[in-house]
């Protein structure tokens, strides 16, 4: 009896194991699906209640603004950046985020601004609001609730807008950029407040929509074709090329604005711009192009970034930017489940994008 008493507990403890093992596999296979529950706000966005609007004409309503906004310095960029940051707000609560929560604001210093501002501080003063952006778990969303998150902080970003067209712009050169959710955010504005104001689209010098799905049946503005053109639209998302499935969920779970100005799925083919090559095409970049890819997450506003060239090749298919593996380990998707679903702390296309503008503002000054 004395044996079968150890038998029976070994038993008892190999059953346990294998549960826990069951458990953990379990936790691991839906720890995707459980983040995003927790995101979820499960409230009905027509009752929710929204945070309080920045104001525009305040400092603190800008995560950046010029020391002197309605006068250029001695020696300022020629041009103006509207700069509309991504997402920094996990989400959780509330469908919206205030427009001044400490911790989005920490995570746009460090990893947004440096990496995707960066490229364009040389060129232009930049303008980048702040907004009630809508949570990550709407971006991840389809429902009426989540789409309706994502529309509503376009009226923060052209309430800014009209704020430095009104006070600040003085009838200089500007470039819109937007990225991810603030990509689709700076689309409706060129569509709505841009496009058709011929003044404004004079001084445009072009509008880059990172990592954004823009139908190519109806584009705001023409698609940038060449490095001298001016006010036209760059944008693209991109995927990488061992992925080949992602490419496709991609722009089968894409929205674009429709003509009601109510964001609906992608009906049609994507515009894809190839920021290596400096043209919306289908025409191979190949790495030894690439001008530099940079990861400045964490450096001090204003310091430049350490370039590393030729660290990938790109080429638009189906209306998606394939990018092949960078060879640094410093370019490659780290932090938690919901950080790596945020734009990526790097920007692989930083150098590239510099010289970009930088042909785009010379050709409308020549212009």
């Amino acid at each position: 009896m004395s044996e079968a008493r150890p038998r029976s507990r070994r038993w008892v403890a190999g059953g346990l194991l294998v549960i826990l093992l069951l458990l953990s596999s379990a936790v691991i296979g839906f720890r995707g699906d459980l983040i995003r529950w927790s995101l979820d706000p499960r409230t009905p966005f027509q009752t929710y209640r929204p945070p309080p609007a920045p104001d525009y004409g305040e400092r603190k309503a800008w995560f950046l603004l010029p020391d002197h906004p309605e006068a250029p310095a001695p020696g300022a960029p020629a041009a103006d950046v509207f700069f509309v940051s991504p997402t920094t707000f996990e989400g959780g609560r509330d469908w919206n985020d205030r427009y001044d929560d400490p911790k989005a604001d920490k995570v746009f210093r460090r990893v947004m601004v440096p990496n995707y501002a960066g490229p364009f501080k040389r060129l232009g003063r930049i303008f980048a609001p702040r907004y009630r952006q809508a949570g990550l778990y709407s971006l991840l969303s389809l429902n009426d609730d989540a789409k309706d998150a994502r529309r509503f902080p376009y009226g923060d970003v052209a309430a800014a807008f009209r704020q430095w067209r009104d006070h600040y712009g003085d009838d200089r050169p500007f470039v819109v950029v937007g990225v991810e959710q603030g990509g689709a955010l700076a689309e409706r504005l060129v569509a709505e407040e841009i496009a058709p104001n011929p003044a404004l689209r004079a001084r445009l010098a072009g509008a880059y929509l990172i990592e954004t799905v823009v139908d190519a049946a109806h584009p705001p503005l023409p698609p940038c074709e060449r490095r001298d053109q001016a006010a036209c639209l760059a944008a693209w998302a991109s995927a990488p090329e061992s992925e080949i499935e992602r490419g496709k969920v991609l722009l089968d779970r894409a929205l674009v604005w429709n003509v009601a100005d109510e964001l609906q799925n992608l009906r049609g083919p994507a515009l894809c711009f190839n920021p290596i090559l400096g043209a919306t095409t289908d025409a191979p970049a190949p790495a030894r192009m690439n001008l530099g890819a940079a990861n400045a997450t964490g450096l001090e506003w204003g310091a430049r970034p350490a370039f590393l060239a030729r660290q990938v090749s790109a080429q638009c298919e189906g209306g998606v930017l394939r990018v092949s593996t960078p060879r640094s380990s410093s370019l490659k998707p780290s932090g938690s489940w919901a950080e790596r679903r945020m734009s990526p702390p790097y920007n692989l296309f930083y150098a590239d994008l510099e010289a970009d503008v930088r042909g785009r503002i010379a050709a409308l000054t020549r212009r």
